[in-house]
């Protein structure tokens, strides 16, 4: 009862994001009073289901249904239920997966880096904590693209032009307080603009981001690397820069081009609350088996993604750290301001 009522008087702000979670608090709170104790206490690989909370095409849905690919090409399970539940930076899919899937062993959720910063930005009433962590999977780097057309031939020129005039400058991306939105305050921060005056325009997942990429509507995109390929090669896009040490794909680095930023974004994936050592332990083994598969090998390269493979207790250490490291960067940047 003291959950419920914590839920259900959260102090929401600003308005519209009281809006949307008045209803996600609810939600979860009837299903906290109505959840009832019917989940199998065995993993069963013939059911397992992962929410991935996001809008379908974005980082979070290519690792959600490569991983399920990968599970199933290898014969690890027979079938994958995926499910996608996009909004606030993950947090209303997480909100479900803590209402509805508490100690069902069958179900996984993704998450990572983006999901962090929108809990430390927004506060919302749930928290990563409340679920239980299986691995981390992945290290993605970042890519500032322009539209082909666009008259920014270079990262220098659309830095001139940030400089000049930051709030004429806009910066599509994921999330508030995700990944892509904490890259464009580290680049602002390291040109010489306060990160209070970024033109960040956050998109929910799917093709709108890129679509406003491609069409101008929005100066310059960042995204995870793995998300625009297709799009840089096809010449759909320009890309300026990656956030790696060096170039990758042929693209230079934001250090190589004197903008000393190095960032890299993390995906993992997450069990329900409420799970046994056992249950926990059977997971994370189907998780390790499916890492160590020619499949998700190929899936990585696929993408261009670098394994970060970490699991149980390793990987809820570095997520406690990851906490305090993110929130402490949203707060030097003035992200949680915006």
């Amino acid at each position: 009862m003291n959950t419920v009522h914590r839920i259900l008087n959260w102090d929401f702000r600003p308005e519209a994001a009281r809006r949307i979670w008045r209803g996600v608090a609810l939600l979860l709170a009837s299903t906290i009073f109505l959840l009832g104790t019917g989940f199998s206490s065995t993993v069963d690989a013939q059911t397992l289901k992962i929410l991935i909370p996001s809008n379908p095409g974005g980082g979070w849905d290519q690792t959600g249904r490569g991983l399920a690919a990968a599970m199933q090409g290898s014969g690890l399970v027979q079938a994958v239920q995926l499910e996608n539940k996009g909004g606030a930076g993950g947090t209303i899919g997480l909100a479900q997966f803590v209402g509805s899937g508490r100690s069902d062993p069958n179900a996984l959720m993704i998450g990572g880096m983006a999901m962090v910063g929108a809990i430390a930005l927004n506060k919302p009433p749930v928290k990563l904590s409340m679920v239980t962590p299986i691995a981390r999977l992945t290290t993605e780097y970042e890519v500032v693209v322009v539209s082909a057309a666009s008259p920014h031939k270079t990262l220098a020129d659309l830095i001139e032009a940030f400089r000049a005039d930051p709030g004429k400058v806009s910066w599509g991306g994921g999330s508030a307080g995700g990944a892509d939105h904490m890259l464009v305050g580290m680049i602002a921060q390291k040109v010489g603009v306060s990160p209070a005056r970024i033109n960040y325009v956050a998109f929910g997942g799917g093709g709108e981001a890129p679509n406003a990429v491609m069409g101008g509507h929005v100066t310059a995109g960042v995204a995870g690397l793995g998300e625009y390929l297709a799009q840089i090669k096809a010449g759909r896009m320009r890309a300026l820069a990656v956030s790696s040490p060096t170039s990758q794909e042929g693209i230079k680095s934001l250090k190589e081009q004197g903008v000393d930023v190095e960032f890299g974004n993390w995906r993992g994936i997450f069990g329900a609350p409420g799970l046994s050592a056992a249950q926990t332990d059977t997971l994370v083994k189907l998780v390790r088996d499916t890492v160590d598969s020619s499949a998700w090998k190929a899936t990585l390269q696929k993408f261009g993604w670098a394994s970060a493979y970490l699991a149980g207790t390793e990987f809820q250490t570095f997520l406690d750290e990851d906490v305090v490291r993110i929130g402490n960067m949203i707060d030097s940047l003035g992200l949680a301001k915006k």
